[in-house]
């Protein structure tokens, strides 16, 4: 093993997780702290992914710390008599399987790309964070960024599972399109637009693969500038209140678009907004029927400039036909040439992926496990935090807040809590979501929002003489309410990532049941 050069004093060591990395000082090679949390993620859902992948090739892994889980699976058989069943068909029997730990290069594991390096420190993490992996490439298109990584593998002693590489990325990933060279995992993490990589990346990325992608050009896919995110994304961003929700969509347009030209499609597993970026973990497979359905994921979006009222309109139609689907264009138009509620021009955005944003089961697994292990990462009560909003938002695209429902009729903000409960005893879904945090996802129609609104109106009522004839605000509250105006306590619950503890209140919202504290178990409104 070659002796590795001491930093000097014009050199730093940051340490992060498990790994050591040597940067300059005069910070040439960038390292940026709050991407800590993106990092932790990463190797998180990097892990339970491997684990779920050699789960079938009869490889265990051992994480140091973690907890181990014990799941038995019982059938009550006819004659009364407990018989243990196994919760694979093709798991290899006990004495098949085999254990393998952090550090290992295990010969059926996963062959991960680092596409834009800079020191390495996220694929040395992989490497003494991950197991299960056959072999991690970290490439950069830099000569000073391909040494200091070099310096880093071997200050780390990962040089059996971690090579440093010189290549623009994406010639090294057209180059790796073989069925057989592909990479199992690809992570872009650039500084800006992924777009140029993504052509690339959904060719060479194996079937089933993990592809991590993030964006940091937040301002071109939040609104700010809609005709640049058309050219990069294939999508005209709108400048919003659901703006980051609205970014994931894009993105995942976008990689489910170029996918589809080669008989690929993907399947969303995480989308996060955090901080100043957006983070999507999809799968990537091939099928060309699959890819017929892409079509009906996507969908135009029409928000509307004085209310902020939305409508997805779908691109397609996928309908069952005997044992076949039946594939159309999507009908419309979904709205009129003007706002039903305030009289108002609509913008035009999109199109969007339609779809889920992430995989609940998949999810909740990378949570068991976090909490299963709590020291493993610094910033682990993050994760399980926002791990725990996404397992309760609802698969409903796009949100409303409710800072943007009370400007639009001038009057006070009700709470969360109020507002929540309200759709509740309406009949209707709800949840928060993880990327904003007064937001509201709920499938009630636009027209149950805005009765509740002008119901919580009447409780604190506006000045109605000095609102304009032309705002949104009299349009909105010109028209009554369909529900019954009247003063209803009701008890209910905080979601659980939020409390438990029971709340009572009071709204301009007929009421449907009265509970005692004792006798509410689950808020079955909850996604």
């Amino acid at each position: 093993m070659m002796e590795v050069a001491a930093p000097t004093q014009e050199e730093t060591i940051i340490t992060e997780g498990k790994a050591k990395v040597i940067y300059p000082s005069a910070n040439q090679v960038f390292y940026n702290p709050v991407q800590e949390f993106n990092r932790d993620l990463t190797c998180a859902v990097i892990t339970e992914f491997a684990r779920m992948q050699l789960a079938e090739k009869g490889i265990d892994f051992v994480l140091p710390g973690e907890k181990e889980l014990q799941k038995v699976v019982v059938d009550l058989s006819d004659n009364g008599e407990d018989c243990k069943m196994s919760t694979h068909e093709n798991t290899p029997a006990p004495a098949e399987r085999r254990t393998v730990t952090v550090g290992e290069a295990c010969p059926e594991g996963l062959r991960v790309l680092e596409g834009l390096a800079a020191s390495g420190l996220r694929s040395i993490r992989f490497a003494c964070e991950v197991p299960g992996l056959q072999s991690i490439v970290a490439n950069d298109f830099s000569t000073s960024a391909v040494e200091l990584i070099k310096r880093n593998i071997q200050f780390n002693g990962v040089e059996h599972l971690v090579t440093a590489n010189y290549s623009d990325a994406r010639m090294l990933m057209y180059n790796r399109m073989g069925r057989n060279d592909r990479f199992d995992v690809i992570d872009l993490d650039p500084y800006g637009s992924p777009a140029i990589f993504l052509d690339a990346a959904v060719q060479s990325i194996g079937e089933g693969g993990l592809l991590c992608v993030t964006c940091t050009d937040m301002a071109v896919l939040a609104g700010n500038n809609g005709e640049t995110c058309y050219s990069k994304y294939g999508s005209m961003s709108l400048k919003s209140k659901f703006c980051h929700e609205m970014a994931l969509r894009i993105l995942l347009h976008s990689l489910d678009l170029r996918a589809n030209c080669y008989q690929r499609y993907i399947v969303p597993m995480l989308s996060i907004s955090a901080d100043f970026y957006i983070r999507v973990f999809v799968r990537v497979f091939t099928g060309q029927a699959k890819v017929k359905m892409s079509a009906s994921k996507q969908a135009l979006l029409y928000n509307c400039v004085g209310c902020g009222t939305y409508h997805l309109q779908r691109m397609g139609r996928a309908v069952p036909h005997g044992n076949n689907m039946k594939y159309s264009a999507g009908t419309g138009p979904a709205i009129g040439a003007s706002c039903e509620f305030c009289q108002q021009k609509h913008q035009v955005g999109g199109p969007i992926w339609a779809e889920p944003l992430h995989d609940k089961t998949f999810v909740q697994k990378v949570l068991d496990a976090s909490e299963r292990n709590p020291e493993r990462f610094k910033t682990s009560d993050r994760i399980e935090g926002m791990l725990s909003m996404v397992t309760e938002e609802l698969d409903i695209p796009l949100y409303y807040t409710l800072d943007s429902l009370s400007s639009a009729v001038r009057c006070n903000t009700p709470s969360l809590l109020q507002f929540r409960s309200a759709l509740l005893h309406a009949g209707h879904k709800v949840s928060l979501s993880h990327a904003c945090q007064n937001a509201i996802k709920t499938n009630a129609s636009p027209s149950v929002i805005w009765d509740i609104m002008r119901c919580w109106e009447k409780l604190n009522p506006v000045k109605r003489e000095k609102l304009s004839e032309t705002s949104p605000a009299y349009h909105i509250l010109g028209t009554e309410p369909r529900s019954v105006p009247c003063n209803a306590s009701v008890y209910h619950l905080m979601p659980p990532s939020r409390s438990a503890h029971h709340v009572t209140f009071s709204i301009g919202f007929r009421p449907i049941l009265k509970f005692d504290k004792t006798q509410i178990q689950n808020p079955g409104g909850w996604a």
